[in-house]
């Protein structure tokens, strides 16, 4: 259950990293570390985190997703910095702060404005970003959608451009959601189950199949070593299918 869960993670932030690229930030340079002494809240990598603050304000929670793209948000802009550590806490206290109100939010949102006024483009990345990180426990909710809106408004976002990346995230975890459910189908099919079956049953099979399966066990059935490495694969697949089918019944 772990690998998937890392392997989710592992493609939303490879569809982060393909859409927003922290190198686009005004004042980095990548062959040259520089030291930032000024106010983060006056350069587009602060006002960038100010603004993920505001998003997931909007949904009330954060979940592991959430946490794990603000962690590869905040290692991935303050490694460009000689004060690398020194900027990341800085980044993170942002983050906090800004977290406790929306009151600020347009002011924000007229400083990135400010810096990006000839990079339109990379105002609609900061945005693809900001959408990213809405949608990242896979649905928009309406609060979610309205501090967007707000932002997208701010940051002079065309209404098209704007609705355009939403559909395109309601497509691309709409597609993820069908993936998870026809995987969930292959989970059950592996312990030769149904999702009506209760866990007593489910658990019943699976322990049946781990005998049957065993490495130890086929070994001492005197198999051959290309019976056995088989074995061993299919039990790995029949552990990953009990512990998907563990959380789908909440287990």
């Amino acid at each position: 259950m772990k690998l998937i869960v890392l392997l989710v993670i592992g493609i939303i932030l490879y569809f982060i990293a393909k859409n927003y690229k922290t190198e686009k930030y005004q004042n980095i340079q990548l062959n040259i570390k520089e030291k930032f002494d000024g106010d983060l809240m006056n350069h587009e990598a602060g006002l960038l985190v100010a603004l993920m603050a505001k998003v997931a304000k909007a949904d009330g929670q954060v979940c592991e997703l959430e946490a794990e793209l603000l962690k590869h948000t905040l290692n991935d802009i303050s490694r460009h910095f000689q004060n690398e550590q020194e900027v990341r806490e800085r980044l993170k206290a942002i983050y906090a702060d800004e977290k406790l109100s929306f009151d600020n939010t347009i002011a924000i949102c007229e400083k990135m404005l400010k810096l990006t006024k000839f990079d339109y483009s990379k105002r609609l990345k900061v945005m693809e970003y900001l959408l990213n990180l809405a949608f990242i426990d896979k649905s928009l909710s309406q609060t979610e959608y309205m501090i967007c809106e707000d932002i997208a408004n701010a940051l002079k976002i065309k209404r098209t451009d704007f609705e355009t990346m939403i559909q395109k995230f309601e497509s691309f975890y709409k597609n993820q959601a069908q993936a998870t459910k026809l995987s969930l189908n292959q989970a059950y099919a592996s312990l030769d189950a149904s999702p009506q079956e209760d866990m007593a049953s489910i658990k019943k099979k699976y322990r049946n199949l781990v005998k049957q399966y065993h490495p130890d066990i086929v070994t001492g059935q005197g198999a051959s070593k290309d019976i056995i490495d088989e074995a061993t694969v299919k039990l790995q697949e029949i552990n990953e299918a009990y512990e998907m089918i563990k959380k789908d019944k909440g287990e």
